[in-house]
């Protein structure tokens, strides 16, 4: 690579984007193709032909020999399958390299071999991957060579969804939609189109490959199943923004090059709070652009961290004791014409619209935070939320001062007359400029907060798509919207009728806003007083996703049918179980196959050594004995705990698949686990550390 380069030159060189279609299609054929990006007009196959065939003479001077349909099942990573472009030998033997609109348009990988939860069986395995030409075609180039990858959503032969991309498209027609309406209500006739602006800032774990392939926990799980904590964690604040090490400098400097070329923005890169923890966050891009980005950057972490001799964990706790990992998803709505509809103003209070679009807000979050809720839901996620900056499991939102005083102004008086200022920050020292502070504090704990011109929904893991937690946002606010919009086109004085709903809207939905400590045992009392749901674990989230309310809500704006819901239940429940199990099944080979054993070696050694000081002379031997006793003991119920948990796992996996067993697997299985982990974690700061078959978290974390 080279030492220098500008990223002007190189940003989007590997993205088939808009400068590359005007320069390179017959200017009817990409005024064709952008009336389909930009307003959904149907794409003819004579076009997609044109499309096709440029597409392909771009990426093989790119060096590509493949295609791919680029897609994201309900796995929670890409799938792709690669054919060349070659077709049959001509007379001459030659090889001719060719690529049809159809090609390009649709691709059929085999749908009954992805979770589909009952959707589709071995016996009806069709499935159609379709070009989401929003998305713009890149060329991928790694060890394989380089790969021309489409973007595509997945369906089934039926039609169901069985990826996260097509929920995505639909729940982005249903909120322009309804923002369209609400803006033509306040006189707006110029805006054609809305759609959600999405930021994910990216948290994540390096550690070294040669320790990380010593511990069979990171290798199954993704997660330390055991580790006693070192003597130094995150307490003195030290890694946070501090220097960054030159080998993870040099990784971070490689995923960078690697990103901008195929357009991601990648802006923001630092040392999170937790000890060789990191964050990589992107410049807003449109919904779903902004979910095959987010896929590309965890790929790409993944995949540079191996050339630097380092492994990327994205697990939302691979260790206790220390911050997890999560992946904050900044949501806001903007026009094609520049407006941001969450934009305040500096008079708040005297912004109609704004007012509007924000207790719509309020009212979507109140009614549905089961669901928001269920939409970061993951078996990875329960161990991480709830403290160390990782919201709780319970929904609120932040709204910081300034608008919480607009609020009750609204509730109590029926009108807003003043917004509060931020005032000067002052810093006493002649030599620094005072400059205007924000109206407003931010709140760490919030799992949805309001921070300026967006919201911020903390709750997402960092080994999670942000799909599903968009896919949410953007429906249960267009119904918002809608449901404004049916009252408000009906008002005979629309002045006094918005009015009267803003007001409304406040008052009833006011228990969703809490601006105080997320992390108290108060707040958990105080949220069950308000009605607010609390679900602590997967398990206990997914069931609202097929209430009657969900299932009404979703099928009215056409982004999942009753079914493609009740398949994703039992795709969850099944995920859960899987992970429970797998992390169950490592434990106890870990335990069996090195723990146990080297405990073992240890007290032998230790009960030779006492024998032999013994028969050597008559010198205290006190000290060591205890340490025998003490050793011999946790060993008794270490064992003890892995048989417990070997019993357990084994009941678990004999059960049917669905709501019973996973709610196994988080009382009993998981109950087990913690029963074995405890000993084994005694027994790593009593244990020769020569003996200790695998790194210590001290190796893992401090030594990148």
């Amino acid at each position: 690579m080279s030492e220098f380069c500008s990223v002007s030159e190189i940003f989007g060189e590997n993205v088939f984007n808009d400068t590359v279609m005007q320069e390179r299609l017959p200017k009817k054929v990409y005024q064709q193709l952008k009336k389909t990006i930009e307003e959904g007009k149907d794409l003819d196959l004579a076009t997609a032909d044109v499309v096709a065939h440029e597409m392909k003479e771009w990426a093989i001077e790119k060096g590509a020999t493949h295609y791919s349909h680029w897609f994201q099942p309900l796995t929670g990573v890409t799938a792709e399958k690669h054919d060349s472009f070659i077709s049959a030998p001509g007379e001459n033997g030659k090889v001719l390299m060719s690529f049809s609109g159809k090609e390009l348009i649709k691709g059929e990988p085999d749908a009954s071999s992805f979770p589909s939860g009952g959707l589709r069986a071995t016996f009806e395995a069709r499935g159609y991957t379709a070009w989401d030409c929003t998305s713009p075609a890149f060329v991928r180039k790694d060890a394989a060579g380089a790969t021309l990858c489409i973007p595509t959503a997945f369906c089934s032969y039926t039609g169901e969804a069985l990826d996260a991309k097509t929920p995505i498209l639909r729940s982005m027609q249903a909120i322009n939609e309804q923002s369209l309406r609400l803006l033509r209500l306040f006189g707006n006739t110029t805006s054609r189109k809305v759609a959600p602006s999405v930021g994910p800032e990216q948290e994540y774990f390096l550690v070294d490959r040669e320790k990380y392939l010593k511990r069979k926990d990171l290798i199954f799980a993704g997660r330390t199943l055991f580790g006693a904590m070192p003597p130094k964690g995150q307490e003195m604040d030290d890694h946070y923004f501090g220097g960054i090490r030159e080998r993870v400098a040099a990784f971070m400097r490689e995923v960078n090059m690697e990103l901008w070329k195929l357009g991601v923005t990648a802006k923001t890169q630092h040392n999170e709070a937790a000890p060789a923890q990191h964050e990589l966050a992107p410049i807003y891009a449109t919904c779903n652009i902004a979910v095959d980005h987010n896929q590309l950057v965890m790929e790409t972490l993944k995949k540079v961290a191996g050339r630097h001799g380092m492994t990327c964990l994205l697990h939302e706790k691979p260790f206790a004791g220390v911050n997890g990992s999560g992946k904050h998803n900044n949501w806001s709505l903007t026009t094609d014409d520049g407006i941001n509809m969450l934009d305040p103003g500096v008079t708040p209070h005297e912004n109609i619209q704004f007012l509007l679009v924000l207790t719509c807000i309020l009212k979507a979050v109140d009614k549905h935070a089961d669901l928001l809720r269920e939409s970061a839901a993951d078996a990875g996620n329960d161990h991480r939320l709830g403290a160390a900056e990782a919201p709780p499991a319970i929904i609120s939102v932040f709204l910081g001062e300034q608008l919480e005083d607009v609020l009750r102004q609204l509730i109590s008086t029926g009108a807003a007359t003043s917004s509060l200022e931020g005032g000067r920050l002052e810093t006493g020292v002649r030599s620094i400029p005072d400059f205007e502070k924000d109206a407003t504090d931010r709140n760490r704990t919030s799992p949805f907060a309001f921070t300026g011109n967006k919201f911020e929904f903390r709750m997402v893991g960092a080994n999670d798509s942000i799909a599903a937690s968009n896919v949410v946002l953007n429906t249960i606010v267009a119904e918002a919207f809608s449901d404004a919009c049916d009252v408000l086109e009906r008002a005979e004085d629309f002045a006094q009728a918005v009015h009267d709903l803003i007001k409304k809207q406040a008052t009833e939905h006011h228990r969703i806003v809490f601006n105080g400590n997320g992390y108290s045992a108060e707040w958990v009392k105080e949220a069950e007083r308000r009605g607010l749901p609390n679900c602590p674990t997967m398990v206990d989230a997914i069931p609202s996703l097929a209430t009657e309310k969900s299932v009404a809500l979703f099928e009215k704006f056409h982004v999942f049918n009753r079914a493609e819901l009740e398949s994703r239940v039992e795709i969850h429940y099944e995920s859960y179980a899987k992970t429970l199990n797998i992390e169950a099944r490592t434990m106890i080979d870990m335990a069996g196959k090195q723990i146990i054993p080297a405990v073992i070696r240890y007290t032998t050694v230790l009960a030779d050594s006492i024998n032999a000081v013994k028969a050597a002379c008559d010198a205290d031997i006190s000290a060591q004995t205890e340490l025998l006793g003490e050793t011999s003991a946790l060993l008794a119920e270490a064992r003890r705990a892995l048989k417990r948990l070997t019993e357990a796992a084994d009941k678990a996996a004999a059960m049917q698949p669905g709501r019973e067993q996973a709610v196994y697997y988080r009382d009993e299985v998981r109950s087990a686990m913690d029963a074995l982990r405890a000993p084994v974690d005694r027994l790593e700061m009593l244990v020769d550390k020569e003996m200790w078959p695998m790194p210590s978290y001290g190796d893992l974390i401090f030594e990148v």
